[in-house]
């Protein structure tokens, strides 16, 4: 099993901020839902951290709270390609010292967080909108369980 020990400082930092990456792309696909959408969010850790047990390195990932650095970017453009950056750094980091199921687990969980998000604001009667589903399907890419 994949522990917080396998990773030094700066990749524990980096695997972190992947799922919270996913989460962001999520949130400033659209307009409106803010608050909803992060408060979706750490909803997704709490769930998570209820089914303990099924990954050491889950469960330590959501053992921290969910920390959402802020990004800064020259334009909403420059800021998902850092954020895409940062999921594929981060599952990257995961599949270099993760066995495959463990892998798996922390993708479906930041698919999982994403999803949770993207549905947390209804907009025009439609739970997804279009960039929403655009950015899960970006992230699904980013962290290697789609192809581009």
């Amino acid at each position: 099993m994949t522990t917080r020990a396998d990773f030094t400082e700066e990749e524990w930092r980096k695997v972190l901020e992947g799922p919270t990456s996913a989460g962001m792309l999520v949130v400033t696909a659209s307009k409106g839902g803010m608050f909803r959408e992060t408060f979706a969010m750490s909803k997704a850790y709490a769930e998570a951290r209820a089914e303990h047990g099924g990954s050491e390195l889950l469960d330590a990932v959501v053992a921290t709270n969910p920390k959402v650095e802020h990004i800064h970017a020259d334009s909403p453009e420059a800021a998902r390609e850092r954020l895409i950056g940062i999921l594929g750094e981060a599952s990257a980091l995961v599949a270099s010292k993760a066995d495959v199921e463990e892998l798996g687990v922390y993708r479906r969980f930041v698919i999982s967080l994403a999803e949770k998000v993207a549905a947390a604001h209804r907009e025009h009667g439609v739970t997804v909108n279009d960039a929403e589903a655009r950015a899960i399907e970006d992230i699904r890419v980013a962290v290697g369980l789609a192809s581009a």
